[in-house]
């Protein structure tokens, strides 16, 4: 099965994904986890709009990520396929 993950700063706004890894040092994949942001969470961009941070909701949460942060966040698009 191929699997096409891209930076979760080029997804665009609305667009559901799933986040798949994190590319950054412990730091911030603690940061990240405290949060619940954790590899199989699935969240739907709010705004992207290619500069600023990114606006994700996550359940009736909703998490602002800077944009270096976004990029070291790997998703797989949901295309609604199962």
């Amino acid at each position: 099965m191929e699997e096409r993950t891209v930076p979760l700063s080029t997804v665009s706004s609305e667009k559901e994904v799933t986040l798949i890894d994190v590319h950054g040092g412990r730091g911030m994949e603690s940061r990240l986890y405290s949060m619940g942001l954790i590899p199989g969470l699935r969240m739907r961009i709010l705004s992207n709009n290619g500069a600023g941070p990114l606006m994700v909701a996550v359940g009736d949460m909703r998490v602002a990520l800077g944009r270096g942060m976004a990029f070291k966040m790997m998703v797989e698009v949901n295309d609604g396929r199962k």
